[in-house]
Order: C-alpha cells, then structure tokens, then sequence
C-alpha cells in the first residue's frame, strides 16, 4: 500500500524548542530523519564526485548521504563549531561505502572558498557535482528596523556571495554532463515578513540560477534548485520563534524531514534529468509557487 505523505513523519507537535545557533541535532524531539534507515541508493551517482555546503546536519547531510548510497564521493563544509555534527555526515558517508571528506569552512570568506575548490580537486581531481546548500537566517519578528547591518551582511554573504564564489571557481573544474545545484526556498515565492532578508536571497538564488543555466549550457553543464518548504532541521530551534506551529500551514499539515529533500537533488544531478537545466523544483508540501 502507498504511504499516506500526511502522516509519514510526526509533527513536531511540542513545547517550544530553542538552541543557540547554529543549531544541532542532538536536542531535536522528534529527531530529524536523513534517511538513515530508509534512503535505498540504486548507483545513479556512481563513481560522481560531489561537493555539498552546509553537509553537517538537515538537508546537506541528508543529500551527503543519498549521494554516498547512490555511489557518489562526497566532501561537504561546516562550520568549525559544528566539527561534531560533521563527524556524523562522515560516518554515514564512509558506511555506504565511499569517500566523505569534512572540510570546516566559512563560505563568507572568498578566500576560504577558494580553498575549498583547491582541496576538492586535490582530493578528486574534479567537482561532477556542486550543492550549495548552506545558509542563514534569523527570525526578527519586530520587523525591518529589528535587522540589523550586522545580520544582513551575514545572510547575503552566506547565502549569495558563498553560491558566487563556489560557482565560479568550482566551473573550471566540473566536465560536461556535471551539475551545479542550488538551494532556493519556498520564501522566494511567499516571503514570511520576519524573515525578509533571508526571503530576499532566496529570490535572487532563483534568478541567478536560471541565469547561470543559460551561461554554461553550451558547456554541457547544468544548473537547477531546490526549492524546499519547511523542513525539520536545527536552523529551525536556532532561529525561529514558534516550533510548536512549525509546518502545520503546508497543505500536507506537517514540515518535511531532510530525508524528504534528498532525492530531488539527486534527480536533478543524475543522468535521468539530462534535458533538464535553469528548472526550480518545488518541495513545499503542496504550497503552490510559480
């Protein structure tokens, strides 16, 4: 019998949970699922060499391991205070049978970047796959005047100036038939008022995406996003006021898990969307976007 989306995973239906930032996994109830139980790789990504920002936790450790179980070679950043978090990414990677890599980053930093492409190619020889997937917000339900430089610079840099630079250092190295993979959010569409400079990067993720597609398909290179609704993550408890109402206005009555997330990403970076580039691929739970 098909499973029934609306109850697949429980609802976070408790007290309010809070964790400094950035968040971990330890102290969520219910825990997040990255499909450690239940992700079942068919070889799509065999022998791919991948790189994936913010693989500690949530959906870039959810996608880290869907990679490593579909064959593919992963090496991921965190943040240096999320060493532990990453130390988990790398075991489920190593379990499955393939090479994970940890690599403490700052993706704020252009020169940081850099090193990151560096180590990527010393380590693999080239990138078949580029997620950029991490970022950052903060919840300021006291509006525009509540924001200050401080975190709007942190957010753009991390969720834009990151994206540029990995994408154009990491271009040179990623052969014909590789995949460069944004992730964008349903905030780019219907922005939520506390979170507007983090709604604002993830409209222009949407744009540059579609822009940067049309630049290097004559490469043989494609370029698509990820655009996910709520998801059950430590970002959640580390930035948001209310995680008892957390996801329960999607359609589907519940936010998604990360393991939810996992398998447009490794679509989009398989053979099997080889005629599919500049696309924005919608996991929202049933909120419709544009």
């Amino acid at each position: 019998m098909p499973e029934d989306p609306t109850d697949k995973h429980p609802r976070p239906d408790l007290p309010q949970q809070d964790q400094e930032h950035p968040g971990w996994t330890g102290p969520m109830d219910p825990p997040p699922d990255h499909g450690e139980d239940s992700y079942e790789g068919s070889l799509l990504l065999l022998d791919r060499k991948a790189v994936v920002t913010g693989g500690d936790s949530g959906i870039g450790r959810a996608v880290a391991l869907a990679y490593a179980r579909e064959g593919a070679d992963v090496l991921f950043t965190h943040l240096p205070e999320e060493a532990e978090e990453a130390h988990e990414t790398t075991r489920l990677v190593d379990d499955a049978g393939r090479k994970g890599v940890a690599v403490p980053c700052d993706i704020r930093e252009e020169e940081q970047c850099r090193r990151l492409v560096e180590l990527a190619v010393a380590e693999f020889g080239r990138i078949d796959i580029l997620v950029n997937n991490a970022a950052y917000q903060m919840s300021q339900p006291d509006g525009i005047s509540a924001i200050s430089t401080e975190q709007f610079d942190r957010v753009v840099r991390t969720n834009l100036y990151g994206m540029f630079w990995l994408c154009k250092l990491a271009l040179p190295h990623i052969p014909a038939g590789g995949s460069i993979i944004n992730t964008t959010s349903v905030q780019a569409y219907k922005p939520s008022p506390h979170l507007l400079d983090y709604a604002m990067t993830k409209g222009a993720i949407v744009t540059f995406t579609q822009g940067l597609a049309q630049m290097v398909a004559s490469d043989g290179i494609r370029v698509n996003a990820v655009a996910p609704g709520p998801v059950w993550t430590p970002l959640i408890p580390a930035t948001l006021p209310d995680t008892a109402e957390f996801g329960k206005k999607t359609p589907l009555g519940r936010p998604a898990q990360p393991a939810e997330m996992a398998p447009a990403y490794v679509f989009l970076a398989s053979p099997r969307a080889s005629f599919i580039t500049a696309e924005i691929v919608n996991a929202t739970g049933g909120t419709p976007l544009p």
